[in-house]
């Protein structure tokens, strides 16, 4: 039996639910349809998100020739057929699943052919296509990032399906208690609503009904609603402040929502925005520790991330890095562009080669004329930072 989630794709794009950045009147994809024109793209972003049925919405209103391949499972004698296929058609789009985990031989074997237009790809991807696909592939292509759904896409969603199950019968409520318990993934809630309704004898969906199929607590924060922003800028401010348990409290929360993407970019943000030169080593601990968690998955993930967000916190804080590198655009943006010092341009011969010179500093100036005073960096007083300038002081001993 088809799934409900399949019966609902949409066959053509005005029925894709959200995405209104890139559907609708006067919008990209939209236009592209309209001039009967495509290019490669990659369309990445969360699961249940509609990144496989915006694709195929769009061959089927272009109404050409496409396939479809995974890039996992799919071996490279499928690869080698259409490519054949696109020679005999003078043109073929292909639609690849999981397009960064395509390895070297399918992407060599494409390249020519994307590159003269034979073959047009579709790459379908939920990881960050600017760190996961291959450069040779993503310079050929555009990238359009496909969003999570808001409760409203999704409860339009599951209205649309209420004509594919005969008389079911579902409140408000209920109807909202799967919304939150999808985290903003359309199949799932797709997927929760048609188990709901073959669990029961008369097609009446209760609250009942719901939790003994699905047990886990719902917390789901709407990307569309204050809270979402407000959890996200509660962990930062916690971790900011050195308040360990508060930290790990709002850590908790968006784990529960299985929201790792935000937690992988604010961490990584917090490590060099408040922590940074207190602890440097915060950074490529943060990373490591993102890295184990994408090894791992959920539940085990939760593991490495409590152990870098409570040093985090721990940690002693510094922004005198961020506030420099601000200082220095504002600087900029306000029209202080100076000439660069004469001795510091290319090849020039009067340049001080500081390693010729004891303890490898040698008094010269760096800074243009106008700004050669100016002081962008002022360090915090922390132990690293306090280190730091006792070296660089020594340094300057000559």
């Amino acid at each position: 039996m088809e799934l409900l989630a399949n019966k609902l794709r949409p066959k053509s794009l005005n029925e894709v639910l959200g995405q209104e950045h890139l559907i609708g009147p006067n919008k990209i994809l939209t236009n592209l349809i309209n001039n009967q024109k495509l290019f490669s793209l990659v369309l990445y972003g969360p699961p249940g998100t509609g990144k496989t049925s915006i694709a195929e919405a769009i061959v089927k209103d272009l109404k050409k020739d496409y396939r479809f391949l995974n890039a996992v499972i799919n071996n490279k004698t499928d690869f080698n057929i259409v490519i054949e296929e696109a020679k005999m058609i003078g043109e073929l789009i292909l639609i690849i699943d999981e397009i960064h985990r395509m390895n070297k031989d399918k992407q060599d074997m494409l390249l020519p052919y994307i590159e003269n237009g034979l073959i047009i790809i579709i790459g379908l991807t939920t990881s960050n296509p600017y760190h996961s696909i291959n450069p040779a592939i993503r310079s050929r292509c555009q990238l359009f990032e496909i969003t999570i759904l808001s409760s409203d896409n999704i409860k339009d969603g599951l209205r649309r399906a209420e004509k594919y199950l005969d008389n079911l019968k579902i409140s408000d409520d209920v109807l909202e208690m799967i919304i939150a318990s999808s985290s903003g993934d359309l199949r799932s809630a797709l997927n929760i609503l048609e188990m709901a309704y073959y669990s029961t004898n008369d097609g009446i969906i209760t609250k009942e009904v719901l939790q003994s199929i699905n047990s886990k607590p719902i917390i789901y924060i709407d990307k569309n609603d204050s809270n979402y922003y407000d959890t996200i800028s509660a962990l930062q401010k916690s971790i900011r402040g050195s308040d360990v348990q508060a930290s790990l409290y709002y850590l908790a929360t968006l784990l529960e929502a299985e929201d790792l993407d935000i937690i992988f970019r604010r961490l990584a943000v917090i490590a060099y925005e408040d922590i940074g030169l207190a602890n440097p080593g915060i950074g490529p601990k943060v990373m490591s520790a993102i890295e184990a968690v994408k090894l791992l998955g959920l539940p085990e993930g939760r593991i490495p991330l409590s152990v870098v967000v409570v040093e985090m916190a721990l940690s002693p804080k510094s922004n005198s890095a961020y506030l420099g590198i601000d200082s220095a655009i504002n600087e900029i943006r306000k029209g202080s562009l100076g000439k660069v010092p004469s001795h510091l341009k290319n090849n020039n011969k009067e340049y001080k080669y500081p390693h010729n010179y004891k303890n490898y500093w040698v008094n010269q100036q760096y800074l243009p004329d106008q700004l050669k005073d100016k002081k962008f960096y002022i360090p915090k007083n922390n132990k690293y930072e306090n280190n730091l300038n006792i070296i660089n002081t020594e340094m300057r001993k000559s």
